[in-house]
């Protein structure tokens, strides 16, 4: 059974203060004597449930077309690091050796934007651990945050670091109904051009 790990896009869904929230309207209707209903939305890509590119913060960075879809799908392992707050070392993520470092790796914060409202703060891996962790062969990082940086962070170093490697990054899940362990992880950018990110509709099941 897959369990849905997205975070709807709706008319008041927590945004990153200062970004684009998403709205949304009917540019044809039914009840108004329209022949069909169709609507149109308006919302920056890093509002729900998406994959940032690296143009995201890199002017030379690869756009959302170029994300990798074999990188989104296929086994990971979901961690649970609530409670924790602050910069975290690997020492935070248990038992993640170099012999079973997951390919995908989910960080359940607890500070999610699914719970309504946009949070204050949130844990982030550290730079040395994700840089390890990329070493070790890991392909995409996922949080339930807004961010795999700290909020107030501007100069993005986990950002970097991870396509640095090669490796990618789901931000906005919902993990608040699943459990730490091993699962399937589908979660495939949509085919958008151009732009900094991509939604996703990020979907898990047990592996």
């Amino acid at each position: 059974m897959w369990i849905d790990i997205s975070v709807p896009l709706v008319a008041g869904a927590p945004a990153w203060p200062g970004d684009t929230p998403f709205e949304a309207r009917w540019t044809w209707q039914q009840e108004a004597g329209a022949s069909v209903n169709v609507s149109a939305v308006t919302h920056s890509p890093h509002v729900g449930t998406h994959a940032d590119a690296p143009y995201h913060v890199r002017r030379d960075g690869e756009a959302s077309e170029r994300l990798p879809l074999d990188a989104f799908i296929g086994r990971c392992v979901v961690v649970d690091v609530t409670g924790h707050s602050g910069e975290l070392r690997l020492s935070a993520l248990g038992n993640l050796t170099e012999s079973v470092t997951p390919e995908r790796l989910l960080l359940k914060t607890g500070c999610d934007v699914a719970r309504g409202a946009f949070p204050e703060s949130w844990p982030w891996l550290s730079v040395d651990a994700v840089r390890v962790l990329v070493a070790r062969g890991m392909r995409l990082l996922g949080v339930d945050a807004p961010s795999i940086d700290s909020r107030e962070s501007t100069s993005l170093d986990v950002h970097h670091t991870l396509f640095a490697g090669g490796a990618f990054n789901l931000e906005n899940l919902d993990l608040r109904n699943v459990t730490p362990g091993a699962y399937e992880l589908f979660a495939a950018p949509i085919a958008i051009i151009g732009l900094d990110a991509a939604p996703v509709r990020a979907l898990l099941r047990h592996a």
